[in-house]
């Protein structure tokens, strides 16, 4: 796995600094749900934003993401924690919509106006998550979440997603950046940062021609700029288990199971975060009804 997350402080620890390469995350992705070109785009930028947002979580603390648009793709959402774990899925991966009037992919398109971009932070310890919700200002997604740390963090940040994705609808490149002004920043590096971020090509151009995370930082804030402070490895995961899904299974009740071994012989699960499939068996099932009437029979 190369894909990877840094986390550094800029121009004399005036401005915070994230840069990761997911490419390897966004292709899982892509392979698990068979995405679709812009649906891969918006899926893999959804990621992104949410590994970036996450990379400022502790310990056990998790972050979830919706963005919930009008367009094709339906709502997408996405799940992180700080220690580099992703996962996530479009309601509709099938979307391959025409390139827009720059020649690239129509993510805006896909996500469609109006909408809301939600993100949902559960801290441990505490009785109730933070929840943060803005309206959507273009569905590129890029500009959202960068509006949403303006808005609901009260945080000043520049937020680059991008995916670059193949004819044959693999993932060439993926990756992203979130750059935060902290208090007291002079004027003189905000225009700095300013100039530099409106000379920035494509990023996932720049992670398909082999640029190094210290590279992408250079090209970002200025060679030698920045003083690096972790890194941690990305990538697509989903804790999910049969015994997971067994356990839900349950709680539908004795009558429900017995229901399905009845008219299905047996039952299918599908993770919606990552298409993984559980099959029951009828003798599965029947296991699971005798277990729940047992419990029932020694609470009597």
């Amino acid at each position: 796995m190369t894909d990877q997350l840094m986390k550094a402080l800029a121009f004399n620890q005036e401005v915070r600094l994230f840069v990761v390469k997911a490419t390897e995350t966004v292709e899982e992705a892509h392979q698990r749900h068979d995405t679709w070109q812009t649906a891969t785009a918006a899926l893999g930028r959804t990621l992104i934003a949410t590994s970036l947002l996450a990379a400022n979580l502790k310990g056990k603390d998790r972050l979830n993401v919706v963005v919930d648009g009008q367009g094709p793709l339906g709502r997408i959402m996405a799940e992180a924690y700080n220690d580099g774990r992703v996962r996530g899925f479009a309601s509709q991966p099938h979307v391959a919509l025409p390139l827009n009037a720059a020649g690239k992919i129509d993510v805006a398109g896909g996500v469609g106006l109006p909408g809301t971009l939600i993100v949902k932070k559960t801290i441990e310890d505490s009785l109730e998550p933070y929840v943060g919700q803005v309206p959507l200002v273009s569905g590129e997604l890029g500009e959202d979440f960068t509006y949403y740390m303006a808005v609901s963090e009260q945080t000043p940040s520049a937020i680059g997603l991008s995916v670059l994705v193949a004819p044959d609808e693999s993932v060439l490149a993926a990756g992203g950046f979130m750059i935060q002004v902290l208090p007291g920043a002079s004027e003189e590096t905000i225009t700095a940062l300013e100039d530099r971020l409106q000379a920035l090509g494509r990023f996932s151009d720049l992670i398909d021609q082999g640029k190094s995370l210290e590279e992408l930082a250079d090209i970002l804030v200025g060679a030698g700029n920045y003083r690096e402070l972790d890194r941690q490895a990305l990538s697509f995961h989903c804790p999910c288990s049969k015994g997971y899904y067994r356990n839900r299974l349950a709680m539908i009740g004795s009558q429900e199971l017995k229901t399905i071994i009845a008219e299905d012989h047996g039952a299918e699960v599908v993770c919606h975060y990552c298409n993984e499939v559980y099959q029951f068996s009828e003798s599965d099932l029947q296991a699971m009804v005798a277990e729940i009437e047992q419990r029932s029979e020694d609470l009597d």
